[in-house]
């Protein structure tokens, strides 16, 4: 069976957030399964820069604006999987965010960017680009790709059949309806009803109309988009899809995230011996100028900071944290108003609270390794795979009950840890008042080294690698 994949992003030549490191595992490890996967992706710098072997599959006329448009075939650097890049310089090299401009705002044309990565996906599965390869499956990853489905749909001569993955049902790739003509698009009758959302195209309908199969990354939030809370306006039509939506929770690449093979840490690690995890914490402490306190509880946040991922609420509860005698360090950005909030927390507090804006991945393991408690008290979370990094760390997460932090944490009750099943904390109303209690409760089991190393030693056993899920992809792929 031969699959396509594409989106946006890639792990670790172009990325912004969880996306990226999907798309870069989930293909390999369907590649390990027998199938034929291959990815699509536009090309950004990074892309162009980092994928080995590049060379010209065909040249495309003038198309999206762009006069020159050149499809290459390459490899991944780490897993080898062939990768196809859409060169289109005047549409993708462009330094800084694949979305934004210099001043924070989406680029105006990004209508044209990303529908000709659907359009290139349509050619693909019709044979026309490559001679030598034809997908089966076009597996489409967020708003971005959302158009595969809808061209291949619209061409009458193909079957193709499409998966349409949600990775946030909130980012909807809403562009004006006009737009269309850039595209070409149908858009009259049954075809605009398809396409158009309150006035406005919509990339994220157009697939979620078109897919023959829609899926979401866990199967909690598969299930709460259904829902007017969680839906975004879309909720009637994903109930209307039936049993064509379904959830499959994303899995972790181990050979990225594993504290006994990690290169970026001070000390490696495993269940068995924890001593590496309190020398990387006690070199943590010493890189961002706190005192090294081997008991003080060490919270972290690695995460966009945005109102969707609840960090509001964290700076609500920090009066908690640091009545507990608690350390904080942030890494992310997002935001203005909450940066700023960080900052002004961080310059109050510089003996317990470090805030580093931007993005650093080996920062971010360092963090992950030292640190005791990791916050994400999302308002809502599609799948989220920091708690999981976390868990395979021995960093214990805590989670609002939501999507796939609901389908991934088990909250550490008597009960559970009774059973020995806890791994984490779990709240559910969204307020910092909610949150500091259970920053208090995981302060108090911090404080019993015995019973918290027992949940430690749960969550590090835990496997959520990608075997299991790309099990489900391919039966999914087989379903249709």
């Amino acid at each position: 069976m031969r699959v396509l994949h594409l989106a946006a992003e890639i792990y670790p030549l172009v990325k912004t957030g969880g996306l990226a490191d999907v798309v870069a595992a989930l293909p390999a490890a369907l590649a390990a399964r027998g199938l034929d996967t291959r990815v699509l992706v536009p090309g950004m710098p990074g892309i162009l820069s980092g994928v080995v072997g590049l060379k010209r599959v065909v040249r495309i006329g003038p198309a999206f604006g762009a006069a020159i448009i050149t499809l290459r075939l390459g490899r991944l650097p780490d897993s080898g999987v062939p990768v196809y890049v859409i060169d289109a310089p005047f549409l993708y090299r462009r330094d800084g965010s694949p979305y934004l401009g210099p001043d924070g705002r989406d680029w105006n044309d990004n209508h044209r960017r990303f529908a000709l990565l659907g359009w290139i996906a349509a050619h693909l599965a019709s044979g026309e680009l490559d001679r030598n390869w034809r997908p089966d499956v076009v597996h489409a990853h967020d708003w971005h790709a959302g158009l595969a489905p809808a061209y291949i749909a619209q061409n009458p001569a193909l079957n193709t059949a499409t998966v349409f993955t949600i990775h946030n049902l909130a980012f909807r790739g809403l562009f004006p309806l006009d737009h269309h003509n850039d595209l070409g698009l149908l858009i009259s009758g049954a075809d605009q009803s398809a396409l158009e959302f309150h006035g406005q195209l919509s990339f994220m309908k157009a697939a979620l109309v078109h897919a023959k199969r829609v899926n979401a990354v866990s199967p909690t939030y598969a299930q709460e988009i259904c829902l007017p809370e969680f839906g975004w306006g879309l909720d009637g039509l994903l109930r209307d899809r039936g049993s064509d939506l379904s959830g499959i929770l994303n899995g972790v690449d181990y050979l990225v995230w594993n504290p006994q093979t990690d290169p970026a840490l001070a000390k490696n690690y495993d269940h068995d011996d924890l001593r590496g995890k309190d020398a990387c914490k006690a070199k943590l402490q010493s890189e961002l100028g706190f005192a090294r306190r081997a008991k003080a509880p060490l919270f972290a946040v690695v995460s966009r900071l945005t109102a969707q991922k609840g960090m509001d609420l964290i700076l609500g509860a920090l009066p908690a944290i640091l009545a507990e005698g608690g350390q904080l360090v942030v890494i992310g950005s997002g935001e203005a108003e909450i940066e700023a909030a960080y900052r002004a927390a961080a310059a109050e507090y510089p003996e317990n609270v470090s805030v580093h804006l931007g993005y650093d991945d080996a920062f971010s393991h360092r963090i992950m390794a030292g640190a005791d408690v990791l916050l994400v008290p999302s308002r809502f979370e599609p799948c989220g795979l920091t708690q999981l990094y976390a868990l395979r760390y021995g960093t214990l997460p805590l989670v609002r009950r939501v999507g796939g932090l609901a389908d991934t944490v088990i909250d550490a009750t008597p009960e559970s840890l009774q059973a020995g099943t806890a791994n984490g904390f779990v709240f559910v109303d969204a307020n910092s008042r909610a949150l500091a209690a259970r920053i208090a409760d995981a302060c108090a089991l911090y404080r019993d080294g015995t019973a918290w190393r027992l949940v430690q030693n749960r969550g590090m056993l835990q496997d959520y690698s990608w075997a299991d899920s790309a099990v489900r992809y391919e039966a999914l792929y087989r379903s249709i």
